[in-house]
This record gives C-alpha cells, structure tokens and sequence, in this order.
C-alpha cells in the first residue's frame, strides 16, 4: 500500500526532517509544500511570526484535500532578530558568527486544520553554542548543511558538535515540537502510534 494511500495528514512542508518526525509517532504524510510569503511584518513579534507561517502554510496546503493539514515554520532568534535562512555564504558566516558562544531563542510555530478548524500553537527552546573558530564556521559552510537552515545549522547533523546545551524541546529545533504537534493531531481526530495498540 503506497504512503499517499495511507496518509493520515497532510503535510505542508518538503522538510525530510518533519516527515521523519511525524513518522516517529506513528502518523503516515502525503506531502504538498505550500509556498508562502516568508517575510516579517514590520513590528513583527518572532512568537507571533512563526505562529502565523504555521498557520498560513497549513491553510494553503490544505486545499484540494479532505485530510487534517499540517503546516510549522521555524525560526532562531538572537535578541529580536529572526535568522531565516542564509542567502549565501557571507550571510551564514554572519549567522554563525553572531550566535558563536551565545544563547539564543529557536522557535517553532505548528498549526493544524481539520475538523475543529485551525488550531496551533509555538514552542519556544534556548539553545547555547560554544564560542565557534572562524576556520570551524567555514568548514561547516562548505559541508553545505548550513543552507536551507534557519540560522544557519542543523541541530541534529553536524552542527551537533557546537551545542554546549539546549533548554526546551529538541524536536522543536529539529523542526517539529512533537509533545504539542500530537496534542493539536489528537484534537483534530489524527490517530497515533499508541492509539493503535492492541489493549490487552
């Protein structure tokens, strides 16, 4: 049986990371990218930034389809500057170099629509890096990780390496709070692994 046969979600994201993140607790996507406007608006608070690409990924994968769909959107924060993803080398080495033995703000926005309309939320986690070399940072930008990152670096590739401590959700990091994203599919009749076992 194909995987768009036994979807239960929608996912509006191309992210192999939220894909793999749902398929952890047990939920099977068929995958539609929503491509959205992804710029601030002006006085633009981050918490209510990727609150609302959440929800506006997630309505505008939702169309054509009678399945619950999924939209998030994550963004690091340093202060109140949000760091989407890096436009080129000089602005990832810019990135890196800023957050370099700093603790910043990852956030991550998750929305839902299905039969109780939309419902979403955002995860907040602290996330600490050790104070990064100049010829460490280069080397990261030519592993070529760094470039569809928000920030500039993956958590969970080899980025891993300059994480000094995290406070809050990994999975929010990697792209997807999973302890809220399965309250929001519960709520919206998405059924889970543990929902499926056998009750003795």
């Amino acid at each position: 049986m194909s995987t768009l046969q036994r979807a239960s979600l929608r996912l509006a994201s191309a992210s192999p990371r939220r894909r793999e993140l749902l398929a952890s607790i047990g939920v099977e996507v068929e995958v539609a990218p929503a491509d959205i406007d992804e710029t601030p608006r002006p006085g633009e608070l981050p918490a209510a930034y990727v609150e609302r690409l959440a929800r506006d990924k997630a309505q505008a994968g939702s169309a054509g389809t009678s399945l619950p769909t999924l939209g998030s959107d994550t963004a690091v924060v340093l202060g109140q500057r949000i760091l989407g993803k890096p436009r080129d080398r000089e602005d990832a080495v810019a990135m890196l170099t800023a957050l370099s033995g700093t603790t910043h703000e990852v956030m991550t926005g998750v929305a839902v629509t299905g039969p109780r309309g939309m419902l979403s939320t955002y995860v907040t986690t602290r996330v600490s890096l050790r104070p990064l070399a100049a010829h460490e940072i280069d080397a990261y930008w030519h592993s070529g990780e760094p470039v569809d990152k928000a920030g500039a670096y993956a958590i969970q590739g080899l980025a891993a390496i300059f994480v000094e401590r995290i406070e809050g959700s990994h999975s929010a990091v990697v792209g997807l709070p999973l302890f809220e994203t399965a309250k929001l599919l519960t709520r919206q009749g998405v059924s889970l692994w543990g929902e499926r076992l056998a009750v003795p």
